[in-house]
């Protein structure tokens, strides 16, 4: 039977195992031929990268382990549990700092594969252990792939909870924004509703008064009535801007509208 590409050829392996053994690893799972046990695990998924790395971990009938994970032995397979604690303590420190919907559906990006990574890892693990249920570290191995799977669910449902609270809050702000606008819109129209019929007669009939100020030297007189122009319009401003505010409910008051 031809060997497997993927196992180390150093290792004195069972010929059950290399048929077992693909040119690629597959899942996540556990084989046990005779006492022998080879377990197939991925390396917990990075943001982007699509392939998957895979570490094979090699146990014979007396006890001693071999890896293809760096630190190698039992040694490789706490270090790759670590590995995946370490990513969901990072994502769940991420999550306490995250406020917008795009950085919570950004976590979600992440937790999402590696939930599901951790759960494949805890069952995979479980497997082994009831394949070989004497060998008292695969239980320890066990718990603790038990434990990282279910901290990486509550911590996914966080998030999700987390994302629907910031897309809730931002439809309100966005509801805040467009009442008052529409407020302001509408005491635009309040104004011009009031002097349109002036404006409009005005244009119709012509409203040229003879007032002496026609032969007033410029620009003195366009200047003093541009000013007065200006200064009745920051009074307008000033009178608007003073009415009360609207409270948003999720994010308290907000600026006032004009």
């Amino acid at each position: 039977m031809p060997k497997s590409k993927l196992l180390p050829s150093m290792w004195d392996i069972p010929e059950y195992f290399h048929g077992r053994v693909g040119d690629r690893a597959g899942r996540q799972r556990a084989m046990v031929h005779e006492g022998h046990m080879l377990l197939v695990l991925h390396h917990p998924p990075q943001r982007g990268v699509r392939a998957r790395q895979t570490y094979f971990f090699y146990r014979k009938p007396d006890g001693s382990w071999f890896s293809t994970a760096e630190g190698g032995g039992l040694a490789a397979l706490t270090k790759h549990l670590e590995r995946f604690e370490a990513q969901v303590d990072a994502l769940d420190a991420a999550e306490d700092k995250a406020k917008t919907a795009d950085e919570y559906f950004g976590l979600i990006e992440e937790m999402l594969p590696l939930k599901r990574t951790a759960a494949n890892l805890h069952a995979t693990l479980d497997e082994a252990r009831k394949s070989l249920p004497s060998v008292r570290e695969l239980i320890n191995f066990r718990d603790h792939a038990y434990e990282i799977s279910r901290t990486a669910d509550l911590l996914y449902d966080a998030i999700k909870v987390g994302a629907e609270l910031a897309h809730i809050r931002h439809a309100e702000t966005q509801a805040a924004q467009a009442r008052h606008l529409s407020v302001s819109a509408h005491r635009l129209n309040l104004l011009v509703a009031f002097f349109f019929p002036l404006a409009t007669l005005a244009a119709v009939f012509g409203m040229n008064l003879k007032m002496g100020w026609e032969e007033v030297d410029p620009p003195g007189l366009f200047l003093a009535v541009c000013g007065v122009g200006l200064l009745s319009g920051a009074a307008l401003f000033t009178v608007l801007l003073g009415r009360p505010r609207h409270n948003d409910p999720l994010n308290g008051p907000t600026q006032n509208s004009l």
